[in-house]
Formats: structure tokens, C-alpha cells, sequence
């Protein structure tokens, strides 16, 4: 708990936040910022790890970083360490990157190589299947090899992007949003793609500050002349700010995309997810300083570089932006109350050259500098909140309605979530009851 957490430690305990901040969701008006305590208190912030980043499902990396066997990655969820990996039949496999002799991490690099997963304190080795293989000459005979494999998390891909969830029993189905992602990342061919460049910031905000930050634009003319160079603002053609000339010209690029087999009807599934194509700004291609190409070659089977950017949706931690020559992908994670790491990830063909094709500095500096700038905006959002003088302030319902979908989204599944919980804690009461009678 770092002096920010100490200094907005408002709950003598964790269950009197749990309820409190129940109450406080309940109560919330929807086109409002949140109460303050669910942007800074440590205990509340419990509560999101709880019911939100160990139960939903999060976005963690690209199959491209695992492209072969034995290839792995991990990455920590709050205290969760967690280890994705791609075993010998090609299939991407989560597991809980802790040893089952005494709970040791197993992997320490951000990523690797290996034949097996062997623990470097008592050297427990198990196959990329999570089974363990050697557990030494001294756990005796009635030992059970079987019985301590590694314990996996929930993990699915679709359209280059790996998901996984840490809930303990079933999640929820997002089998729909991932037929949808398929089938709209088709024409990128991600199997053949890699990272070119990535960068990870710590933000010294609150998570769901961060993601609000990401979905409205209300702040864009201020804060980013970079991106706007090639970015139109319009969430979509239903936003109610379009103009006449950008329906024009969003209906013309639809025919280009029509003409090259290019998916581009606005999906969603819910509030949680939103796949849309936007056009970028008459005679730019991609998001580079002056619009041009970020990479000489294309995409999978595209052809026309103004494809503009297809932006994709995932809550609770990651926006993205598909674009011609390279793909642009966002993870959010929280640390703390007040720390949250953003890590950017910009991708191109596998084949491409640095130096050749590509320069990173080059296709990274637009959202380099955008990052930065939003880095800012939300550390000075949190420091502000934590004024004795803040309260809950209004939405823009025409620049900020996604900023609502998101609050919305949030609210409903931290209640739904609390609400099984409690009925799973009722139900396992009443089993104790019985056993006991």
C-alpha cells in the first residue's frame, strides 16, 4: 500500500468498503463521475481486483508472441501472476504461473523459450501442458505426480488477440464477441504479424480513470495535436456530434471497403465490446505524423492503405486501433488504487525490416506523444479527486457517452458479480447448517 493508498484509507475494513461501495453503486447517478472512494480507496480497489480483473475476461497479449512451441509470456493480474504459453499441438494455454510444491513463481522473464516449466527454487518441472513431470527423489512413495499439475486459468484467442479470466468457475460467454473479432481481423492475417515496437507506462491514476480517459475525445483538441493530425473525432455514424461531410466521407470509404471484402458494420456486444471501422482524414492513411504509410508493407490480403482505423472495444482494459500497415493494441492493468500500467503494442507484418520497411521512432511517436499526454490528463484527474473539494460532476451526453457505457458497464457487473458471490457465500452457509444438523 504506497502513501497515496495510506492517506485515502477510509474503511476501518475491507467487507464495510465491500458493502459501501455496494451502496454507493447503487445510488450513483448513471451520467455522473463516480464517488470519490471508488477512484482512491485501497480497500475499494480490493473490490475491482475481486469482482472485476478476477472474474472478467481480460485482454493480455497477440499470438504472435507465442509463435511457436514452447514459446511464453506471462504477466501479473494485481497479485496474480499468471503464465500463457503455447504447447506442442499449437494450442495457447493459460496457467497460474506458481509452482505447486511451495507456491514459487515459476517463469521470471516477461517472456521465453522452453522445453519444460521447471520451478528455479526446487527445479519441479512440468510439461507445456501444465502436468508435472519431476518433483525430485524425496516427496515418497505415495506421492501423486498427477494430483500437482499446474492449475490453468480460462484462455481463448480470436483475430490474433489472447484472452484469459481468472474466475474460478465459468465466466462469462463472450463466444459471440469472438465470432465477431474473427471475422473482422480476417483480412489482417495476424498469425503473420510481430511486435515492432512496445512501450508500458506507469500512470499514477486509478484504472477505471485511465479507461475513461480513453472513451470520449471531449479532451482531444486540447491535449493531442499529434493524433489529430489523421484521427477524426466521431465515435461512430451514429455519433450525434457527425457532420454532413463526415457521413460523406465515411459512406465513400464504405464503398472502397465493400469493393475490397472489408467488414466495417458497426457490432456490439452489450456495453462491453464494440468493433467499428472509422475513416481517418481525407488523404491520410494511417496514424504516422504526416498520414503517410508506418510501414511499406501491408497487411494480410489488404490493399487500399486508407482503410482507415478499426477501433475495437474490450472491456474492462483494452481499446485498439487496426490500421493498413500496422496494428495498434492498448492493455490496461491496475496496481494499486492510484498505479496503473498501460502497455501499447504496435505490430506489422512478420516479414518487415527495420531500418527498411519500418522505423519505429517513426511509427510509434504519434501515440508516444499521445500517451504521454494522456498520462497527464489522468494524473492530474486523480489528483484533483483526492481533493476534500471534489464531487461527483456531470457528462457531456453528446462527447462523453462512452465515458456512461463505461460507468454503466462497470456498475452492473461489479453488483452482478457481488450478487453471486453472496449467493455462492448464502449457499455454502446453509450446506455448513445442514452438515452440522
Amino acid at each position: 500500500m504506497n502513501e497515496n493508498d495510506l492517506l485515502n484509507l477510509k474503511y476501518n475494513s475491507y467487507e464495510q468498503a465491500r458493502l459501501e461501495m455496494t451502496r454507493l453503486l447503487k445510488e450513483r447517478k448513471s451520467n455522473y463521475s463516480l464517488p470519490q472512494p471508488l477512484y482512491n480507496d485501497p480497500f475499494m480497489f480490493r473490490v475491482d481486483m475481486e469482482e472485476i480483473f478476477q472474474k472478467e475476461w481480460l485482454f493480455v497479449a497477440m499470438t504472435c508472441e507465442v509463435p511457436g512451441k514452447g514459446d511464453y509470456i506471462t504477466v501479473e493480474i494485481g497479485q496474480n501472476p499468471v503464465l500463457i504459453v503455447r504447447d506442442g499441438e499449437g494450442n495457447i494455454n493459460a496457467y497460474h504461473n506458481v509452482c505447486r510444491h511451495r507456491g514459487s513463481r515459476i517463469c521470471t522473464k516477461h517472456r521465453g523459450k522452453v522445453a519444460n516449466l521447471t520451478c528455479p527454487y526446487h527445479q519441479w518441472t512440468y510439461d507445456l501442458k501444465g502436468n508435472l513431470l519431476f518433483a525430485g527423489t524425496e516427496m515418497g512413495d505415495s506421492f501423486d505426480k498427477s494430483a500437482h499439475g499446474l492449475k490453468k486459468a480460462h484462455c481463448k484467442t480470436a483475430g490474433g488477440f489472447i484472452f484469459i479470466s481468472l474466475a474460478a468457475g465459468e465466466p462469462t460467454n463472450i463466444d459471440g464477441f469472438l465470432e465477431d473479432l474473427e471475422r473482422y481481423m480476417e483480412p489482417y492475417d495476424m498469425v503473420n504479424t510481430k511486435v515492432a515496437a512496445e512501450s508500458t507506462l506507469e500512470e499514477s491514476a486509478n484504472w477505471k480513470l485511465v479507461i475513461e480517459n480513453n472513451r470520449e475525445c471531449y479532451h482531444c483538441s486540447g491535449s493531442h495535436p499529434e493524433l489529430l493530425r489523421t484521427l477524426l473525432e466521431w465515435d461512430d455514424t451514429n455519433d450525434p456530434r457527425a457532420t454532413p461531410e463526415f457521413l460523406e466521407h465515411y459512406q465513400a470509404q464504405a464503398e472502397a471497403w465493400d469493393a475490397e471484402g472489408i467488414p466495417h458494420e458497426h457490432v456490439s456486444h452489450g456495453l462491453r465490446n464494440r468493433i467499428v471501422r472509422m475513416p481517418l482524414k481525407k488523404g491520410t492513411e494511417v496514424m504516422t505524423m504526416d498520414g503517410k504509410n508506418g510501414c511499406s508493407k501491408t497487411l494480410g490480403r489488404i490493399k487500399n492503405r486508407e482503410l482507415g482505423s478499426m477501433r475495437i472495444l474490450h472491456l474492462p482494459n483494452s481499446w485498439n486501433h487496426m490500421q493498413s500497415d500496422h496494428v495498434i493494441v492498448f492493455r490496461v492493468l491496475p496496481i494499486s488504487a492510484q498505479k496503473t500500467l498501460v502497455t501499447t503494442k504496435w505490430l506489422v507484418h512478420k516479414d518487415a525490416v527495420e531500418g527498411q520497411d519500418y522505423d519505429p521512432k517513426r511509427l510509434t511517436e504519434v501515440w508516444d506523444a499521445t500517451n504521454r499526454q494522456d498520462r497527464e490528463l489522468a494524473e492530474q484527474n486523480q489528483l484533483g479527486i483526492n481533493s476534500v473539494g471534489y464531487e461527483p460532476g456531470p457528462y457531456s451526453e453528446t462527447f462523453e457517452f462512452g465515458v456512461v457505457n463505461f460507468l454503466d458497464w462497470y456498475a452492473e457487473s461489479v453488483l452482478a458479480n457481488t450478487n453471486q458471490q453472496e449467493a455462492s457465500n448464502t449457499s455454502l452457509d446453509e450446506e455448513q447448517v445442514v452438515a452440522v444438523e
